[in-house]
């Protein structure tokens, strides 16, 4: 059985099974004298060591007059391919990290047929022969270069290099007691890692020694054998053959640092066993893992104050993991709960679709108007059909300047003249709405074709409005016998002739006829005076118009834009090109540099992409037809990829300074972006967020409520989203446009604060202007017409958000935004049996398994409820 030998061996890829493991002894003189110059620029001064992948020489340049180190390949070896590939190998590898732990390389070089590697000299031991000497560290010091290794580790890691042979012979110790990792020499790029075995045995992970390929986690296990050296002077596995070292690997039998060392701290013991654990799986994800569980110390804190930019896996890694209270989670839990039910049953006092009556759902208002089509004689089959709701548009306005009273919208309860009407629409082709919009509308697409029709009604079914195309090519002669069907229209709206009086025709309908009457009479069940308009084409209605003192006819409106929009409008344009241009030109800066967040910009790019997919799965008008949907699938994809591209770069431009800035800002959000959605970082930030959000819609109800509380004229109601009154695919369809919305509402608003934080170079000045800029950005003085209530809600809602964004961070600032918004756009109600109760009750049983899915993360595998002691 081949003996391990007393000294680390190196075994260099590929492996061959049946080589002898006992290297071949090196020369005992080295080929080059003190003194001697090599390449014409570099003094020899020492010998330092030797090893199986080389010599390394301490050496002054007297080009830049300061010490190196300059590693020169075994003679012999030179003029082989295979050894020169992986010097190479070395200095690329290499070369790709730059951490202050880690032996910088500088370049390679040739000295008589020898090549050689330059590179920073440390002048300090390693930490094989410290040990040997001082036997093992004080826990203090021990903790410290745990700390360091930890940091050189992930720097290698983060640039996708795997070491493969970290060992205390590669590690050096300066003067000044800093760690600096060493021999990158059978290093490799993750990507490129392959099946050959390499390594020191004494050192190599069970995988390796099984003939696994090396990962990420094959070197955490070295580094736990290097703590376990560190803080107990001795290794874990004292085996004298490979044999006898597999045996212990496959019994899982190691010797507890704790054993060894009596007053060892607990945590320290949990994570070196940890980083020794059998299975892969089970150690530590990262290097940072590792060194957020060494006991004390905060490394994103020593990052910070070393003027380093924390990575986003440092950032990720950082802060607590343990689980949150019992008590604050529940108590933010029963909150949400509670408060969520008192804003449903709140909110419908300030929402437009709950202060009239929905007596009737959607099927049962589609069957009437095709009833009023079929009594005006448009019976021909049908291409393609589409409904919705909406607000009538000149009714609201028109209240609002004829009452001001705190009851004014008691009004609509009566539902006629109509504040909410279900509009239909038929075509003898396919819909196909623009190719950007999600839904078909009583304008989109055009009303254009033959035998298009349009029929609007209340929500009792009483026709308001009627608008059909008549034939374009019709060659039978009129025969002037048509009898213009006005009973049958005036029946359809549940108005009575009799009580109306012929007046001359005003209004034009849209499209050609050949008949015009016009009539004038009370509208029953109010007190004003309304025009009925029709228009038909050779006995058939055309067009049909309840015209009230509230309708404008706004199809012959000019509307010139004021100068200062105008300007306004450029000036926006402008800044928002120069900043595209500055973003894409930091982007490839951060890039370059290493410093951009590649990985979380791509996942956000990847979930704004898939989000508004979503919105266009679940809301789009689809049709049978392959071409349209396609041609609709490619313009969506088109928007969605462009907005991606835009957020990737926006992402790597200025995150990298939300990292330096506020990293705690960002701990989690990069969790999320890690993929650890369980994380109780991430759970927290959830359940808060959901709180907040919640908190936030409650505020918006009171400053709705409040003017009528105090005897000022009722806040205009909310129409919100309609479209959810449909069904379940419609509030999906809402929920992933309102979260691409509002996510970028507040991704936007932390490049605002960092952007300024870049140009004040204060943090509190940056907040404060970003407050301000917050606050007018966000302003809408017109939703309530009280002054001081709408100020002070606006000024609380932007505290809030600041204070939620700063304190608890981004994630928990784009929860509670997105909460809010969704809330605002859902008709609330606590009647869940009702046939509009569909997008209130999802809404609802969402934001609750949102915040109980918080709690849960939030736990960390802590008993839910915590744990009961008797007492």
């Amino acid at each position: 059985m081949p003996r391990l030998p007393e000294d680390d061996l190196t075994i260099e890829p590929p492996m061959v099974q049946t080589a002898p493991l006992t290297p071949t002894p090196p020369p005992k003189t080295s080929r080059f004298a003190p003194g001697s110059i090599i390449a014409a620029r570099y003094r020899l001064v020492a010998l330092l060591g030797r090893g199986g992948m080389g010599e390394v020489y301490r050496a002054d340049d007297l080009t830049l007059d300061q010490p190196v180190a300059l590693k020169f390949l075994p003679e012999g070896v030179a003029a082989d391919p295979m050894r020169l590939a992986q010097f190479h190998n070395e200095l690329r590898v290499a070369r790709q990290v730059s951490h202050k732990n880690v032996c910088r390389l500088y370049d390679l070089g040739d000295a008589d047929g020898r090549r050689f590697l330059t590179m920073e000299y440390v002048d300090g031991e390693d930490l094989a022969s410290l040990l040997r000497r001082i036997g093992r560290f004080p826990q203090d010091k021990a903790i410290d270069v745990a700390r360091q290794l930890c940091a050189g580790i992930a720097a290698a890691h983060e640039r996708g290099v795997i070491h493969r042979d970290l060992k205390p012979a590669n590690v050096m110790i300066d003067g000044d007691g800093n760690v600096r990792i060493t021999d990158f020499g059978i290093a490799t790029v993750a990507i490129d890692v392959g099946v050959d075995v390499a390594g020191t045995p004494q050192y190599m992970a069970p995988e390796l020694l099984a003939g696994k390929p090396a990962s990420t986690r094959s070197d955490i296990y070295a580094l736990g054998l290097i703590l376990f050296e560190i803080v107990t002077g001795r290794r874990p596995y004292d085996a004298k053959t490979l044999g006898e070292l597999k045996q212990l690997h496959d019994t899982g039998t190691v010797t507890t640092p704790s054993a060894i060392v009596r007053d060892l701290d607990p945590a320290v013991e949990r994570i070196i066993l940890r980083c020794l654990a059998r299975d892969p799986d089970q150690r530590p994800a990262s290097a940072l893992a590792v060194a957020v569980a060494l006991p004390g110390g905060d490394p994103l804190a020593a990052a910070l104050a070393a003027g380093e930019t924390p990575s986003p896996d440092m950032v990720a890694a950082a802060g607590e993991t343990d689980a949150w209270p019992v008590a604050k989670g529940l108590s933010a839990l029963a909150f949400v709960a509670i408060a969520i039910l008192l804003c449903a049953g709140f909110a419908g006092r300030t929402t437009l679709a709950r202060l009239l009556p929905l007596d009737k759902p959607p099927a049962v208002l589609e069957d009437r108007a095709e009833q009023i089509l079929g009594m005006l004689g448009y019976t021909e089959p049908r291409g393609d059909t589409a409904y919705g709701f909406g607000r009538y548009a000149p009714y609201i306005p028109w209240i609002g300047r004829r009452d001001s009273s705190p009851t004014r919208w008691n009004i609509l309860g009566n539902d006629r003249p109509p504040a909410f009407i279900f509009w239909y629409r038929t075509s003898p082709r396919d819909f196909a709405p623009r190719q950007l919009a999600l839904h078909v509308t009583p304008s989109d697409p055009p009303q254009s074709d033959t035998d298009m029709h349009t029929v609007t009604i209340d929500m009792r079914g009483r026709l308001i409005g009627f608008s059909s195309v008549p034939r374009q090519f019709d060659d039978a002669p009129a025969t002037g016998a048509e009898s213009p069907p006005w009973p049958r229209l005036f029946e359809a709206a549940e108005l009575p002739l009799a009580a109306f009086t012929p007046v001359a025709p005003q209004w034009a309908p849209r499209d050609f006829a050949d008949a015009r009457a016009a009539w004038e009479g009370p509208l029953p069940g109010s007190d004003v005076r309304v025009r009925v308009e029709a228009a038909a084409y050779r006995g058939r209605a055309v067009s049909f118009l309840l015209i009230g003192p509230w309708t404008v006819p706004t199809r012959m409106q000019s509307f010139q834009r004021p100068l200062s929009d105008r300007i306004g409008l450029a000036i926006l344009v402008t800044v928002t090109i120069v900043l595209l241009a500055g973003a894409v030109m930091l982007a490839r800066y951060n890039v370059r540099l290493g410093r951009a967040d590649r990985r979380g910009a791509t996942r956000v790019a990847v979930f704004v992409v898939c989000t508004e997919l979503a919105a266009w799965l679940t809301g789009y008008h689809h049709v049978p037809d392959l071409r349209t949907e396609m041609l609709s699938f490619g313009a969506i994809a088109s928007d969605a990829i462009a907005l991606g591209v835009v957020l990737w770069i926006i992402y790597a431009a200025l995150e990298p300074y939300a990292r330096r800035f506020w990293p705690e800002m960002l701990l989690g959000w990069s969790r999320l972006l890690s993929g650890h959605v369980r994380d109780p970082r991430v759970g927290r930030d959830v359940l808060l967020g959901v709180a907040f959000g919640v908190a936030w819609f409650g505020l918006d109800i009171v400053r709705r409520l409040l003017p009528q509380a105090f005897g000022y004229p009722a806040t205009v109601p909310r129409l919100g989203d309609a479209t959810t009154l449909f069904g379940a695919a419609q509030t999906v369809s809402t929920w992933s446009t309102v979260i691409l919305r509002d996510l970028q509402i507040a991704f936007g608003a932390v490049l605002l604060f960092v952007v300024l934080r870049l140009i004040t170079r204060r943090a509190s000045i940056a907040i404060a202007l970003g407050m301000t800029i917050v606050l007018y950005w966000w302003s809408s003085i017109t939703v309530t017409p009280v002054l001081w209530i709408e100020v002070t809600y606006e000024i609380i809602v932007v505290a809030m958000f600041t204070f939620v964004l700063i304190r608890y961070g981004l994630l928990a600032a784009a929860v509670a935004r997105i909460l809010a918004g969704l809330c605002e756009a859902i008709p609330f109600t606590l009647q869940v049996s009702h046939w509009s109760a569909t997008p209130s009750n999802w809404t609802v049983a969402a934001i609750v398994l949102l915040a109980v899915f918080g709690f849960y993360a939030s736990r960390a595998g802590e008993p839910l409820f915590g744990t009961f002691t008797p007492p």
